[in-house]
């Protein structure tokens, strides 16, 4: 063992902070009405957006996708990398610069699963639900990650300290480590993420996110649910259905 393992992080929760944006309702209004009013479009940049409300609705509704991409976000997130790995196939819409373990190296940060994070999956797949643990479950979980954890991280520093290269010696960490990302997407292209993998009753199509990724979803949305208020509730009330 190392003088590293005191400082073993075990975290619950995700981070995601808004780091960049241009982004406004009424990106969508001169985006779509640019068809109609060719130029003289602009004119809708200094506008009010919630006078042209109905236009965002009408645009939902019928799937008029294209004006919703007018518009950028970039966001920080930590997560374990087995939720970037899913994040990952959202490709359209996205830009992703993740750290790197060749180049740095990376600090003992841990997911362990929340009291409230449902353990069991009851069901066949297509056809399965999650349900609360026992409390003799959530110690399994948190004693043998917390073990495992420590051991690859120590393994890691072992090969570090013997002059192993950091893109050799990661190979050694586990899934559950965090990382960090920049993301950066349009409003188009968030919904479509969202539609996926967060879990809603308003959804008109149902979804079944692994929770750690939903977590992030939902500090995403909430973030841009600020940005562009209108859009949002256009979203949401269409169904949670990406134009």
């Amino acid at each position: 063992m190392t003088g590293y393992e005191a400082e073993t992080r075990f975290l619950d929760d995700v981070t995601v902070e808004l780091v960049k944006h241009s982004a406004s309702d009424s990106d969508v209004l001169w985006a779509a009405r640019v068809s109609t009013a060719g130029e003289k479009s602009l004119e809708e940049v200094g506008k009010d957006p919630a006078r042209s409300k109905g236009l965002i609705n009408y645009l939902m509704r019928d799937r008029h996708g294209s004006p919703f991409e007018h518009n950028s976000m970039t966001f920080l997130i930590g997560a374990p990398i087995f939720v970037f790995r899913e994040f990952h196939r959202h490709r359209v819409g996205w830009s992703y610069n993740e750290e790197s373990g060749r180049y740095r190296e990376l600090e003992p940060n841990f997911y362990v699963p929340g009291a409230e994070r449902k353990l069991v999956q009851e069901g066949r797949p297509g056809k399965y639900v999650f349900v609360e643990g026992s409390e003799e479950q959530h110690k399994v979980v948190k004693e043998a990650m917390e073990a495992s954890y420590r051991q690859s991280y120590a393994a890691y520093r072992e090969m570090l300290e013997a002059g192993v290269a950091r893109e050799v010696a990661r190979a050694v960490l586990p899934v559950g480590l965090f990382s960090t990302m920049y993301a950066t997407c349009n409003a188009r292209s968030l919904m479509h993420f969202l539609s996926l993998r967060t879990k809603n009753e308003q959804a008109k199509v149902p979804s079944f996110p692994q929770r750690e990724i939903e977590m992030v979803g939902e500090k995403m949305e909430a973030a841009w649910s600020t940005l562009m208020p209108l859009t949002h509730a256009a979203f949401v009330e269409t169904g949670r259905i990406a134009p």
